[in-house]
């Protein structure tokens, strides 16, 4: 396997005039619209149709293959073109999407329906997500890397609120087809622009297809216990949400419920957490730290004492710690992930990304039946306090890491 560096092909632009990355992101938005609004839809028609429990399970049913085949995923990612890929796997998305739109419009629909659309959806995850994650290293210099993130996270939260606040009444006026057939303009626009205008500027070193697929699996496991540095962000990364996402789906719910605050409240709370990001995120465009990955993990630090401040009884504090988890969130994700994507060796960024991916899934259904195990049995305090303080005094190791310490992006390219 190589390590070499990306290959240039072609100059870009300083980053405020690039109009391809600036138009991608802008379209990545509006597919990010559709798919919250097919996912209200897809969600909303399982409840209809179904126990909750199977309604539950429809919903969750392409998580599985997802797990299952995402490694294999990211090996493909690194030995074959990724445009190819996701052109590829977001057409298969507009077979289903539009097979689901023409079933429901002949027929009502039905659980197998909903199952199979569930599982192909996870499986076309598996293979584009991968792909997609290679993108950004091959369309700006390093140091562009934060202000592509800051604002691809900052767009794609506009577009997911958006298409989640007209999704309900989109599937109550035009159903699960009409929902569908939106979706599926949006991934045709997506497979248009990169056909016709999304080009490279960097040419990713490719992994040998001389190899078994399964051999090059194990080989990103292998590169990542070689590589310390690597293996901390991706530790890092892959438990970026496992403290604060059970806190705000189930900690705030429980918080509400116990002091009488009404779901109100919890949708006011979660409206913080979100326009926090999209802040500390922009953040990031205007300004950003010399070193960012002692930025991001500082920041993380601060988002446990955030974690801990839910736990106080006060509609004031838990409001101040929603706003402050979101901010801390979408500053550190927006580093810590450009850091990943310019620093991991280039020919592993798949199987890497899929790591990563991966241990979130894996580890997120733990945490949060741990986070209801504990508030289950002790003060609702409790949960909050360990979690945040657990997430803190983590953050330390990374910080103590000489070779993450000394990363400094501004040193790699152009901005």
């Amino acid at each position: 396997m190589t390590t070499t560096e990306p290959r240039l092909l072609r100059e870009p632009p300083a980053f405020r005039r690039d109009r391809m990355v600036q138009t991608w992101l802008a379209i990545k938005a509006f597919s990010d619209a559709g798919d919250a609004i097919f996912t209200i839809a897809f969600a909303w028609t399982a409840v209809q149709i179904a126990s909750p429990a199977v309604a539950g399970l429809v919903v969750a049913a392409g998580t599985v293959p997802r797990a299952i085949v995402l490694l294999l995923g990211g090996a493909y990612a690194d030995r074959k073109d990724a445009r190819r890929l996701m052109i590829t796997f977001n057409a298969l998305r507009v077979v289903v999407l539009v097979s689901v739109a023409v079933w429901c419009l002949a027929a009502p629909p039905t659980v197998a329906l909903l199952l199979i659309a569930s599982i192909a959806f996870g499986l076309c995850d598996a293979f584009f997500e991968p792909a997609a994650g290679t993108m950004p290293r091959q369309l700006v210099a390093p140091a562009d890397l934060p202000a592509y993130s800051a604002l691809s996270q900052t767009l794609s939260r506009l577009g997911t609120m958006a298409g989640s606040a007209i999704g309900g009444f989109l599937v109550a006026a035009f159903g699960i087809a009409g929902s569908a057939g939106l979706n599926t303009v949006t991934y045709v626009v997506v497979i248009a622009f990169i056909v016709l205008w999304l080009r490279p500027r960097f040419a990713l070193p490719r992994a040998s297809t001389q190899q078994n697929v399964l051999r090059g699996v194990a080989d990103g496991f292998r590169h990542l216990g070689q590589e310390r540095a690597t293996r901390t962000l991706v530790i890092a990364l892959s438990g970026l949400n496992l403290a604060v996402g059970p806190a705000i789906a189930i900690g705030l719910p429980l918080q509400a419920t116990s002091h009488g605050w009404g779901a109100g409240a919890v949708g006011i709370f979660e409206a913080l957490v979100g326009g926090g990001a999209m802040i500390g995120a922009l953040t990031v465009v205007r300004w950003r730290p010399r070193h960012e990955a002692i930025g991001g993990f500082t920041a993380l630090m601060v988002q446990g004492a955030g974690i801990v401040a839910l736990g106080i009884g006060s509609p004031v504090v838990v409001g101040v710690g929603c706003l402050a988890i979101g901010c801390t969130a979408g500053f550190a994700s927006t580093l810590l992930s450009s850091t990943f994507a310019a620093t991991a060796a280039p020919d592993y960024l798949g199987r890497l990304g899929s790591i990563l991916r991966l241990g979130d899934d894996c580890l997120m259904p733990a945490a949060m039946a741990m986070f209801g195990l504990i508030a289950g049995i002790l003060p609702l305090w409790v949960p909050f306090a360990m979690y945040g303080g657990a997430m803190a005094l983590l953050m330390i190791m990374p910080l103590r890491n000489p070779q993450l310490r000394a990363i400094s992006l501004r040193t790699q390219g152009p901005s």
